[in-house]
């Protein structure tokens, strides 16, 4: 060693080098066999062109990955500083920490879909820390040791080829196998080259699984999670998204919902065609005497008829054709009817309802010129009096367009009624449905008042899809039908972060806790600002996307 190290400078980095070269040759091996997680968490293309490119790409993607490893990070430490035990302890660390960081990347993807990104530090976050919190002896138990096995394994590899360096330079038919990555490395992109003047999505699609690979499309991603098929694509371009699985069948055990007697409440649905704002959230909250929760980040995001869907079933908008051709009523209707409470539905102004498929479900429909009639009595019993003496059930008030006004009259007469009532109800108040997609982009304040619980202000996101599973468990007393129901959460029960989404006819639209986006079927990405109150175009966000196709999706995942 001594004899080495006194050697000269062109020497000793001769040396060094051409053991680095044997040392990053044996990692390209190890990548591409941990790198194989990520081609076992997809499915296999059903083609011949697709299966080319996978392993073209893979084997190659992964070599290259690791040589520019050795190019950018080692090669510089060994020209400035070319140490023999230096170098290679710090290799054997930065190859350990670029493993380590690998299986990383591959655990995140198998689980969201997506690379480790800053877009998505959130879910990716709540992902390892709810294996820390399963089990936090465990998770370190398996991380360490999974570290240590690699650093062993790496200075046995630094040893070996040190020591064996004049055998290795010997052995012949390493140059085919490093022809043969190089071949693969331009096979992969002459196909993938094609396949982006052919559209073949068998190729396309896995754009997105090798980490640091090719910048996807939103359609390639859109194909991947079912959401077109791609031998129909230019006609679908004008069309509606669909979801391949759309014939999930809709639960009915809603009458699994034991008959509960001591149900002494009612459910009274304010609900407005217009839009509400925070400050009129924040006055109906100071009117309420009972527990009231701001639902500050609520989101509606679908146009007035799906978005009765999105509330009475709990699910997007992309399965309402065929959960209603099923016949089927949502879980909370079967369970208020199989408990046998009343449903009263009250329409102020023109009556847009009266056409659609719920509208029978109310055993009582009233429609209203005006709030007169509610508000003042002509038996001379005032509308606290009347309001007591209602039977516990589910009571809904729709206020069309021209009567925002009296909604918030309304409101307020039965907020403040609420306060001379021993038995105070449940009374959620928010707008419904949307005139475009631009509107749907902003987030829909709303308030739930809920008696026995605590004041406070829920900050996770929420949706129309929450309100049948709320309703149940602090109605009902049926959280464990509410699990039914993926894709939405009782409101009083949040706690993790969440990403929501939704389709309309042209594209869908996701939210989380920062912002909202809107991706047409052309891939375009929109999102709407609030400071300038209109939609912006923003750079493509593909983890958010994924995130919700996925939530989309959940439903037919659960069945």
């Amino acid at each position: 060693m001594v004899a080495f190290e006194s050697k000269s400078y062109s020497k000793r980095l001769l040396h060094l080098i051409s053991w680095s070269h044997w040392f990053t040759f044996f990692n390209i091996i190890v990548a591409i066999t941990l790198s194989a997680l990520y081609v076992f968490a997809e499915s296999p293309p059903n083609t011949v062109i697709g299966n080319i490119y996978l392993y073209t790409t893979w084997f190659s993607h992964m070599g290259f990955l690791t040589f520019m490893g050795f190019v950018l990070i080692l090669f510089p430490i060994i020209l400035i500083y070319p140490r023999t035990r230096f170098i290679r302890t710090t290799a054997s660390i930065i190859y350990t920490l670029g493993m380590v960081l690998l299986l990383l990347d591959a655990f995140v993807y198998g689980r969201l879909g997506y690379h480790l990104n800053a877009s998505s530090s959130d879910q990716i976050i709540q992902l390892i820390g709810g294996l820390i919190a399963h089990n936090s002896l465990k998770f370190w138990v398996i991380c360490f040791s999974t570290a240590l096995l690699i650093l062993g394994l790496q200075l046995t590899v630094s040893n070996y080829a040190w020591k064996h360096l004049r055998d290795l330079q010997s052995i012949k038919f390493v140059k085919y196998i490093v022809f043969s990555l190089v071949a693969a490395f331009f096979t992969s992109h002459f196909v993938h080259i094609w396949a982006d003047a052919k559209l073949d999505y068998s190729v396309l699609r896995q754009d997105t699984v090798l980490p640091l690979s090719y910048p996807s499309t939103a359609q390639s991603l859109l194909n991947k999670y079912g959401f077109f098929d791609e031998d129909v694509y230019l006609e679908r371009k004008t069309n509606t998204l669909f979801v391949d699985e759309n014939t999930a069948i809709y639960p009915s055990n809603g009458a699994q919902c034991s008959v509960n007697s001591s149900i002494d409440r009612s459910v009274f649905m304010v609900l407005s065609k217009s839009s509400l704002n925070i400050n009129q959230i924040n006055n109906f909250a100071l009117k309420s005497e009972a527990s009231s929760l701001k639902l500050n980040h609520h989101i509606d995001n679908a146009l007035p008829n799906d978005s009765w869907f999105n509330m009475f079933y709990s699910l997007p908008t992309v399965y309402k054709e065929s959960v209603l051709s099923q016949n089927t009523k949502p879980l909370f209707i079967q369970a208020i009817e199989s408990n046998k409470l009343p449903m009263t539905i009250t329409v102020i102004g023109n009556n847009s309802l009266k056409d659609t498929w719920f509208y029978n479900w109310f055993s009582s429909k009233t429609e209203l010129s005006d709030i007169s009639s509610l508000i003042f009595s002509q038996n001379e019993k005032d509308f606290t009096e009347r309001l007591n003496q209602t039977k516990p059930g589910f009571h809904v008030f729709y206020f069309e367009d021209e009567k925002a006004g009296q909604f918030e009259l309304f409101s307020d007469a039965l907020l403040l009624a609420q306060r001379q009532k021993s038995q105070k109800d449940i009374i959620w108040l928010s707008s419904i449905g949307n005139v475009d997609h631009t509107q749907g982009l902003t987030i829909k304040p709303s308030l739930i008042v809920v008696p026995e619980t605590k004041n406070k202000r829920v900050r996770r996101l929420t949706s129309h899809m929450d309100i049948q599973p709320t309703l149940l468990t602090q109605w009902l007393s049926c959280p464990e039908v509410a699990n039914a129901l993926p894709n939405g959460q009782d409101i009083l029960g949040l706690k993790e972060r969440r990403v929501i989404a939704n389709t309309i006819d042209s594209g869908f639209m996701v939210f989380n806790k920062d912002k909202s986006i809107f991706i047409d079927k052309e891939g375009k990405f929109e999102s709407y600002s609030r400071q300038l109150k209109a939609p912006i175009e923003i750079k493509s966000d593909f983890p958010m996307m994924i995130d919700g196709v996925k939530f989309i999706k959940r439903f037919n995942e659960q069945q």
